[in-house]
């Protein structure tokens, strides 16, 4: 029997975050039965949309909703052999049960000079995020002007690298001078600090005076407004998050987009990573390819400790930091 420590969620949020809105928790695990393994956590990824989703996908006392990278340490299931790494959608807990049905092996060719925590993050469900939003929602073409705000994210990060790879120009907002700067180091044609500018139009405008082809969402208020007037016609819009609207206990409206919609016929789709969980391992591969080949780079902010899990939370969603948020276990 094996003691799992979790993080539950005490208390739905209230505006943002707590670390009283959690609770530590130890639970006993049974031996596997046939057909079972046991994995322990490595890293637990922390994302935007733990925070936007929370009541959807959980209740009050269960485990935080979220993904992690695990090692598999006991096993009665020939597809999941002792030692083999996957990727599992199981929460903030150090210990998981599993029949194997939720679990995704890392990829067999994973260099050892690679960190196994990029599973969480350019070579896992952010980096699949970009590609999918590009690809499937989007269907960017070469020489094609793309706009991405949250930029220097896990994800935005991730868009701008793979525009540059399929010939597009690409624009960045960030919300730092260090952010920008790091945009600049990955290849964006353009960048901006929108705290610092004047007016969002205008940057934008300025950034590219032509308008933009597609534009990757990912904040949501006024900067969805000023990006939407400067959409190009038959222009597309790829909503992928909302970040500044997921904290507001009152919902925020803005001026209503449909004639701009209307006259400029620009087509805007929300979407999420899951719909194309067919095409995963593929597009995993490729991404680990980019990586391999220098093509695509990615930042990690790094918290170690368990206990300090609903602490590196809120520091991810205060947003001052540059790349992606793990635990190390």
């Amino acid at each position: 029997m094996v003691k799992a420590k979790t993080w539950i969620l005490k208390k739905y949020f209230e505006g943002f975050p707590k670390e009283s809105n959690f609770e530590l928790r130890e639970v006993d695990l049974p031996e596997p039965k046939d057909g079972e393994v046991l994995v322990e956590a490595l890293y637990i990824s922390l994302d935007p949309y733990q925070r936007g989703f929370t009541e959807r996908f959980i209740k009050e006392g269960d485990v935080q909703y979220g993904g992690q990278v695990a090692k598999v340490i006991q096993s009665k299931n020939k597809a999941f052999p002792v030692g083999c790494n996957v990727f599992v959608h199981s929460g903030w807990r150090t210990h998981t049960l599993s029949d194997g049905s939720d679990l995704t092996k890392i990829p067999s060719n994973w260099p050892k000079d690679l960190p196994l925590s990029l599973a969480l993050g350019a070579i896992g469900m952010p980096g699949l995020t970009a590609l999918y939003g590009l690809e499937e929602v989007l269907q960017i073409k070469p020489s094609e002007t793309v706009l991405v705000n949250a930029a220097a994210g896990a994800v935005g990060a991730v868009v701008g690298q793979i525009c540059k790879i399929k010939g597009c120009k690409v624009v960045g907002s960030a919300g730092s001078d260090a952010k920008v700067a790091y945009l600049k180091e990955l290849g964006f044609d353009e960048a901006f600090n929108y705290k610092t500018v004047s007016s969002l139009e205008e940057a934008l405008k300025a950034a590219s005076p032509d308008g933009y082809d597609c534009y990757f969402e990912n904040v949501a208020g006024p900067f969805f407004t000023a990006a939407l007037s400067q959409m190009k016609k038959e222009g597309r819009i790829a909503v992928c998050g909302a970040i500044a609207v997921y904290n507001d206990t009152t919902p925020q409206t803005c001026p209503y987009p449909h004639k701009t919609m209307l006259v400029n016929h620009i087509k805007m789709e929300g979407f999420s990573v899951w719909k194309w969980k067919h095409k995963d391992e593929e597009s995993l591969q490729r991404l680990l390819t980019w990586m391999k080949e220098g093509k695509l780079k990615a930042k990690e902010v790094v918290t170690v400790g368990f206990e300090n899990t609903p602490a590196a939370f809120l520091r991810m969603l205060r947003g001052n930091d540059i790349g992606k948020h793990i635990v190390k276990v």
